[in-house]
């Protein structure tokens, strides 16, 4: 069998960072950090906003783009875009972000930008996302790159058979589905119903990580605490694997640990036990 191909997402290279730090750049130096990508196994890499805003204003896009290209990864994603359909100059609007990110896109051709919505319930009207993500999608396509939606539980758009909806809604096809395994065990959603719901082609991108079987503290806290390596928790990611596998994905498989015991561990070790437990899950 072919070895399957890995991407050590964002928070998986990242170092003794997580989501709740501001800003949430990486401590470890970029050039160090994609070699011990490289040196993993892993066929790419993802960075957040804040790194690429650090890198840009240092060594420049560009450079990064060389480090990347001369490791020998081939692979790209780059993230996150909140609150996308709010319009510009309204309160809380991203589109400092948006700008950065494609940008990045013009430099680094990745194969798609992450985005998420907003920490909350869930919408109540998500059909009003529906024309706000298609003109991104339309934006992106010009930056020559696609929009993959991250489904979360504790977010407005929090289940994936709810993010099926709206990317079929949007028809377009520079917008899909970034599917977590965590996001979609910690909602409550079966592969069953994930099967029923996914459409062909619509998963972009893949992100495999485990839980325990009881939450600790909210949802966003344990998401950002308390992440285990794949196959050390309760979640069927054979069975996961499986479902996106008949959908047509086929990688490559992102791989994305977030706890306060990864994140205290040298980021080349770090890298090499999780692509290690990815694999044999794979």
């Amino acid at each position: 069998m072919t070895e399957p191909r890995l991407v050590a997402t964002a928070w998986t290279s990242a170092g003794d960072t997580s989501p709740m730090h501001v800003p949430a750049t990486s401590p470890v130096p970029i050039a160090e950090r994609i070699r011990a990508v490289a040196d993993a196994g892993y066929v790419g890499l993802g960075l957040i906003q804040d790194d690429l805003r650090a890198i840009r204003d240092s060594i420049g896009l560009g450079h990064l783009r060389h480090l990347i290209t001369d490791a020998g990864l081939t692979h790209v994603e780059i993230e996150l875009i909140e609150r996308w359909w709010i319009p510009r100059g309204a309160a809380h609007h991203s589109f400092e972000v948006r700008e950065l990110l494609f940008d990045a896109a013009d430099v680094l051709s990745p194969a798609f930008i992450k985005i998420g919505s907003e920490l909350g319930p869930p919408a109540s009207r998500p059909e009003s996302l529906v024309e706000p993500l298609r003109r991104l999608a339309h934006e992106a396509a010009d930056h020559g790159t696609r929009i993959a939606i991250e489904t979360m539980p504790f977010s407005r758009i929090a289940t994936v058979p709810m993010g099926v909806d709206i990317v079929a809604a949007a028809d377009h096809p520079a917008v899909g589905l970034l599917v977590d395994a965590w996001h979609v065990f910690r909602a409550g959603t079966s592969l069953d119903e994930l099967r029923h719901a996914l459409k062909p082609g619509m998963v972009f991108g893949v992100e495999l990580d485990d839980a325990a079987a009881e939450v600790v503290g909210t949802l966003f806290e344990d998401t950002v605490h308390n992440r285990l390596l794949c196959g050390q928790g309760v979640f069927d990611l054979r069975g996961l694997v499986e479902v996106l596998s008949d959908n047509g994905f086929d990688g490559p498989w992102g791989v994305e640990i977030l706890s306060d015991d990864f994140r205290a561990l040298p980021v080349s070790e770090a890298l090499r036990v999780a692509a290690d437990t990815a694999r044999a899950v794979l």
